[in-house]
């Protein structure tokens, strides 16, 4: 396996393969968008290979592992994984911090269902803002939230953050964010 090493702040997205996952992409894409490309994300908070590093993000509840153990082998969800080239030390130290202070809150259903009401309004910011509670984040208002703790954001307010908001931003922006893993499958890393 080829070597690849993660440092804080780093961001990773997926793309699962389970139906939960198939919805998350068909309800963020909006009119005229290209497809979806993923309907996950999160932080990685502790430097190491694809194996011993630790992330952060929102499943149940917000928890804090190392990727592989739900990644790793036999894992059918494809990763990406983009280093922001664009931040100081003090301002990952931040992002790190945030993430990691939400760890044990549980999942935002409310959230998701405001994203569907919001679908529905064209990709309006209506009931995701009337419906936000920080005490019950989604994924993707975590990797928000705690970069724009640093003052860093992915061209959305993080209350109306989308996996693929994110993802789109990083495509878009690679004098800020450098590819370090593309979506595929991590534990099918060549050394080719």
């Amino acid at each position: 396996m080829k070597e690849v090493l993660l440092l804080p702040g780093d961001v990773f997205l997926t793309y699962g393969a389970g139906f939960f996952s198939k919805l998350i992409r068909f309800f963020t894409r909006t009119i005229g968008e290209s497809r979806t490309k993923v309907n996950h994300t999160g932080i990685v908070v502790t430097e190491g290979d694809l194996e011993s590093c630790q992330v952060v993000e929102t499943l149940l509840r917000v928890r804090k592992h190392r990727l592989w153990k739900r990644y790793g082998p036999f894992s059918h969800d494809k990763v990406a994984i983009y280093r922001p080239i664009n931040l100081t030390p003090k301002e990952t130290d931040i992002i790190v911090a945030k993430a990691v202070e939400q760890v044990g809150k549980r999942y935002g259903i409310f959230s998701v269902i405001g994203h569907l009401l919001d679908w529905l309004l064209l990709g309006a910011y209506v009931f995701r803002r009337i419906m936000q509670n920080t005490n019950y984040p989604i994924c993707s208002w975590l990797v928000a939230y705690a970069f724009a703790k640093a003052g860093k954001y992915f061209d959305v307010e993080p209350g109306a953050a989308q996996p693929d908001d994110i993802w789109d931003f990083i495509q878009q922006n690679p004098d800020k964010y450098q590819m370090i893993h593309p979506l595929k499958q991590i534990w099918q890393l060549s050394d080719s």
